[in-house]
């Protein structure tokens, strides 16, 4: 008996060596989820017809975001035009794409909405995401933006279609050139507004307003309200309602934020070592510019890894190729530019990766509000040098987020990882009849009583050759706490403010926690003298303190430096 499952399990090697059982694996893999487990109720109180909850539930959604909750009914009751202030990763789409649905007459081919989306990877994923909701209603959707065929998108609305989404630049090009229609549109919605202005199609989104019926029904979708979106508000909008979900519900609620502080030349081995721990890895990696975006994705592909890369210089066919592979999860790390990253719009990311800080917190929290959506749980991961400390903390100060910190894998973690993966799927093929295959070659390889455990040894060492090996890692170098330190852990601060400030010691440990956002409780050894005051505390919250105090000067001077960088003889 013992035989006959050493030869069982010596197949199933076998079949796991040959690559077209990749193929087998993914379809054991990407099990979908029972939609029937799905609770569709409280879509179903906002209004929505069972024609569209049913497609919702194919999609595996379970509850509304807050601005659908917010939106949906007041588009389904025809009383007032939206002006929603939302970041991405809200649930915009579904916020405006549902009621559209429902309100939308599929008897007619002529263009009844119209959406205007900043890029044109944000026009393609919105007409996709639009198109999932119809259900069993004959709407067409069609996306037209530069880049792509002029003709080919003209022919499509000849032949009829009653959504167009589009950026504003193709939209008023078809408008002047009358392939496209907007007579009959009872819909306009303006997605990602403040980015429209910021990319200067003010003109083009006035000039298209101009060209829609006076009555419709308008949406407006910004991240910010500047003064030029209020004005296109008050130009082109009837009454409206404002509905505002506030940046923290993104950034806060469904996803673990954590860093990994390393020497930058280690920067893209601990990007290595965090995707090999995590195998359902499915994300996103932010790089700063389009060379170091191709750098990396080269680098991880010829490490094995199914990655690819998109950014501005990245042709529109080749974009959109790889978007759809994304999607697939044929390619499941996507490295990517912050501006060519918009419009990417995928609930069930697993994980989100700055490989560089972003310039500003808002762009934080843009980014890792494309994992933790749906419901599902996400993790947001920034790498960083010592030199980029103080501008994480300024972002985990600004952005009202915690950022832990944690250690970078090491060798064996990332071997016992892979290890358990492989027996995970050698269980998934042991149900699966292609474990036949090659069952002559398998009772080959035991002839002549060769042992059953050294056969397979050998099977191993020729798929996996040294990825199962320590000796075939090096070590990622660790960065030790450093800082003025006056204890293990502790740092000594200088405050510019004194007696004759009316301060005293409790006035002094307020001011500092309230301006820096740290617990006030960490603040010790508080010494008060006329003109200037010394402070204790930890050495990470006093990192945060000297950021902060950093960004906002006052006078041109910090209020709190470092004790060492400032006169403390009169202590």
């Amino acid at each position: 008996m013992a035989g006959y499952l050493n030869l069982a399990l010596i197949i199933f090697i076998i079949t796991f060596t040959f690559p077209t059982v990749g193929y087998i694996l993914r379809w054991l893999t990407c099990v979908q989820p029972d939609t029937k487990q799905f609770i569709m109720e409280k879509f179903r109180a906002l209004g929505l017809s069972e024609n569209v909850l049913s497609a919702l539930q194919k999609k595996g959604w379970e509850n509304p975001s807050t601005i659908q909750e917010k939106t949906i009914p007041i588009l389904l009751k025809d009383e007032k035009d939206v002006v929603g202030q939302a970041q991405t990763g809200t649930g915009k789409t579904g916020a405006f794409g549902l009621p559209l649905i429902d309100k939308l007459d599929d008897t007619s081919r002529k263009v009844q909405a119209l959406i205007m989306c900043p890029t044109r990877e944000l026009a393609v994923q919105v007409a996709e995401e639009i198109a999932s909701f119809k259900g069993t209603k004959r709407l067409r959707v069609q996306s037209v933006y530069g880049g792509a065929s002029f003709s080919t998108q003209a022919r499509a609305l000849r032949e009829g279609t009653q959504i167009v989404v589009g950026t504003p630049g193709r939209i008023r090009d078809h408008i002047e050139r009358g392939t496209l229609k907007l007579d009959s549109v009872t819909h306009v919605v303006l997605d990602e507004a403040d980015e429209m202005l910021n990319m200067g199609f003010e003109e083009e989104v006035r000039e298209i307003l101009k060209s829609v019926p006076e009555k419709k029904r308008m949406l407006l979708f910004s991240a910010t309200m500047p003064q030029p979106i209020l004005k296109i508000a008050k130009t082109f909008m009837g009454e409206y309602e404002l509905i505002t979900v506030e940046a923290k519900q993104l950034a806060i609620d469904l996803v673990d934020q954590i860093y990994f502080e390393v020497p930058s030349h280690d920067r893209f081995e601990a990007l290595c070592r965090i995707i090999d721990t995590e195998p359902e890895f499915y994300g996103i990696v932010f790089c700063r510019t389009k060379a170091e975006t191709d750098t990396v994705a080269d680098k991880l592909i010829d490490r094995g890894y199914d990655a690819e890369a998109i950014h501005g210089d990245v042709t529109q066919n080749q974009r959109e190729l790889t978007l759809k592979k994304f999607k697939l999860r044929k390619v499941t790390i996507l490295v990517a530019t912050d501006v060519a990253a918009r419009g990417i719009d995928v609930n069930d990311l697993t994980h989100v990766v700055n490989y560089n800080l972003p310039q500003d917190p808002e762009a934080y929290v843009h980014r890792i509000g494309r994992t933790g959506r749906a419901g599902k749980h996400g993790t947001a991961i920034s790498i960083i040098s010592p030199a980029e400390k103080r501008d994480l903390l300024f972002i985990q100060k600004i952005a009202r987020s915690q950022i832990k910190k944690e250690e970078v894998p090491g060798v064996e973690v990332v071997i016992e990882t892979k290890k358990m993966k492989l027996k995970t799927d050698l269980m998934q093929l042991m149900e699966h009849k292609s474990a036949n295959d090659y069952l002559s070659l398998a009772a080959e390889l035991l002839e002549d009583d060769r042992e059953p455990a050294q056969v397979l040894s050998a099977i191993l060492n020729y798929t996996f050759k040294d990825k199962l090996k320590e000796s075939s890692y090096r070590e990622v170098g660790k960065i030790s706490s450093k800082g003025n330190s006056t204890g293990s852990g502790q740092a000594r601060l200088f405050v510019a403010k004194g007696h004759t400030s009316n301060m005293n010691a409790a006035k002094i440990v307020e001011f500092v926690a309230e301006e820096s956002g740290i617990d006030g409780k960490v603040i010790n050894d508080v010494r008060v003298y006329d003109n200037f005051s010394f402070i204790t505390l930890p050495t990470e919250d006093a990192e945060q303190v000297l950021v902060v105090f950093s960004k906002n000067k006052r006078g041109g001077t910090p209020l709190v430096t470092r004790a060492n960088e400032r006169d403390n003889s009169g202590g």
